[in-house]
């Protein structure tokens, strides 16, 4: 994609900090899953600190300055035995943001590939 990394396909930092808030959202309203995000409500301290752990994953994870520090995929998801259709809700989320936020396709497809990549750390651990 003319030599851009995927960090700044995404906008940069505030392409990225605008779609983390808007996967949350799309997270929070999902019937399939929003049951996991909902208690985030009441802790707004935690809320914010998930917040700024996904925004550096992805700067991270996309070729950007940030450095995330935070648990591994299977840490952070352990006990919580994801299924499948859950792992499905929570892209297509993705997918929605990425698409409001006019990410262009190719771009779309880098990112759920990645996503797809961390399935076997995510589901059932």
């Amino acid at each position: 994609m003319n030599g851009r990394s995927l960090f700044e396909r995404l906008g940069g930092s505030p392409g990225i900090q605008a779609l983390v808030e808007e996967i949350v959202a799309l997270h929070m309203e999902n019937p399939m899953i929003k049951a996991r995000f909902l208690p985030y409500l009441e802790t707004p301290e935690k809320l914010q600190v998930t917040k700024q752990h996904l925004c550096a994953f992805l700067e991270a994870g996309s070729g950007g300055p940030g450095q995330y520090t935070g648990r591994s995929m299977q840490m952070a998801h352990r006990g919580m035995n994801i299924n499948e259709a859950e792992y499905m809700a929570a892209l297509d989320d993705i997918l929605t943001a990425l698409r409001r936020h006019n990410i262009d396709e190719q771009t779309q497809k880098d990112v759920l590939a990645i996503a797809y990549s961390l399935k076997g750390e995510i589901l059932h651990v």
